[in-house]
Formats: structure tokens, C-alpha cells, sequence
């Protein structure tokens, strides 16, 4: 069994905030996948469904994002599952809105919704889907940045990450996370080498042939 927790905060003022953009996504995976009916328990909103052979929980934590954790925390110890039975879905400021990144492990890098579930959970290595929402603008907190809604247009990149994500989310409860990293992650562009065995350029020459043009 597995759990696919998206961290953000209820309340309807808050579900389209950039800070919710993790439960965005466990609600399109419910939606995918034709999860059962949302329950409460444990602190939560949780919904049963199947990938593939493998019975997963999806949670949406009720605590607010600072306490995420106090969800998240006693649902493992609920079923007696291990730190890397967790993936937990989350914005992320580091990377530009609508960017993705799979990760396997690692520590709260300033985020106040994984510190609490590194806390409650005693261990950092579980996965996480990071789902960027950019940096704030000049004059701007990062709290008012994350409690706002997407801009329009971020809107469809946020709509077309999720979309993206969810045969990855898939994959990595499937396959694993290192094949899901693999696959779904953006590759880094290489820089192109100079091939310094060339022959040099003739500049009189070159000058010569776009006259031509």
C-alpha cells in the first residue's frame, strides 16, 4: 500500500492558492483513477483507489500546511507503512510555475508543509512531486505569494503539469521512483562543446560570400 498525500489548506478561500496546488493534484489523481468517496480520518480527507495491483491513499490533511505532518504522521502508523511508502505532493518556489520535479528523498528545503511531515513521519526518505509556482514578485512575501491565487496565465502551465503528472505518479508507484525520475523529469540541456580541430574561419573570405547574399 501506498500513500499519495497533496499538502495545502481547506477552506474555499484558500483551494485555488498557489500553496494548494498539491491538492490540485491528488484530486485529478482521485478523478484518474475513480477513487472511492473522500472520508475523514486521522486529521484527513482520504480516498481509496487502485494503480495497477497496488491499493493507494490519497489524503488531503485538514491541519493547514504548517501541520501537515499531524495527518500524515498517525496515517502511516494506521497502516504500518514505511517512509518510502509515502509520496507527497507539493508547490515549490525554487522552480518556475508549472515545472515539475520527482524526487526521492531530501530535506524540507524551507518548506514548512514537509517540515512538519519530515517531523511526524521521523524520516526524510519518502518521495515527493514538486509542482513549481515561481518566485514572488518584487515587493511581495513569500506569504502572500503562496496564500494567492495562480495568475491567468500560469493557470493552463499548472493545468498541463498535473495532467503530466499523473501517469507519472503512476509510473512511480508502478515502477518506482529512480524509473519515474527518469522518465518524467526534466532533462538538462547540454552545452554544446566546440570542436576545436576545426579549421579556422577565413574572414576575408567569409566577408567575401556575404556579399554575395
Amino acid at each position: 500500500m501506498k500513500i499519495i498525500a497533496g499538502l495545502g489548506n481547506p477552506g474555499v478561500e484558500y483551494a485555488k492558492n498557489r500553496h494548494n496546488v498539491g491538492w490540485m493534484m491528488v484530486d485529478a489523481l482521485a478523478e484518474a483513477l475513480g477513487a472511492e468517496p473522500w472520508k475523514e480520518k486521522e486529521k484527513g480527507l482520504v480516498a481509496e483507489a487502485r494503480i495497477g495491483t497496488e491499493k493507494v491513499l490519497l489524503v488531503k490533511p485538514q491541519t493547514y500546511m504548517n501541520n501537515s505532518g499531524e495527518c500524515i504522521g498517525p496515517l502511516m502508523r494506521w497502516y504500518k507503512l514505511e517512509p518510502q511508502d509515502l509520496i507527497v505532493c507539493h508547490d515549490d518556489m525554487d522552480i518556475p510555475a508549472g515545472t515539475i520535479r520527482i524526487r526521492k528523498k531530501g530535506s524540507a528545503g524551507g518548506h514548512n508543509g514537509i517540515k512538519s511531515t519530515i517531523a511526524h513521519v521521523g524520516d526524510e526518505n519518502f518521495g515527493r512531486v514538486r509542482i513549481g509556482v515561481g518566485r514572488p514578485l518584487p515587493g511581495w512575501t513569500v506569504v502572500n505569494h503562496v496564500l494567492a491565487n495562480f495568475p491567468e496565465e500560469d493557470v493552463p502551465k499548472i493545468q498541463e503539469a498535473i495532467k503530466y503528472l499523473v501517469p507519472a505518479i503512476e509510473c512511480m508507484v508502478t515502477e518506482g521512483i529512480d524509473n519515474a525520475m527518469n522518465k518524467y523529469n526534466p532533462k538538462k540541456q547540454k552545452k554544446e562543446k566546440k570542436n576545436w580541430k576545426e579549421k579556422p574561419v577565413d574572414a576575408d573570405k567569409e566577408a567575401a560570400e556575404d556579399g554575395k547574399e
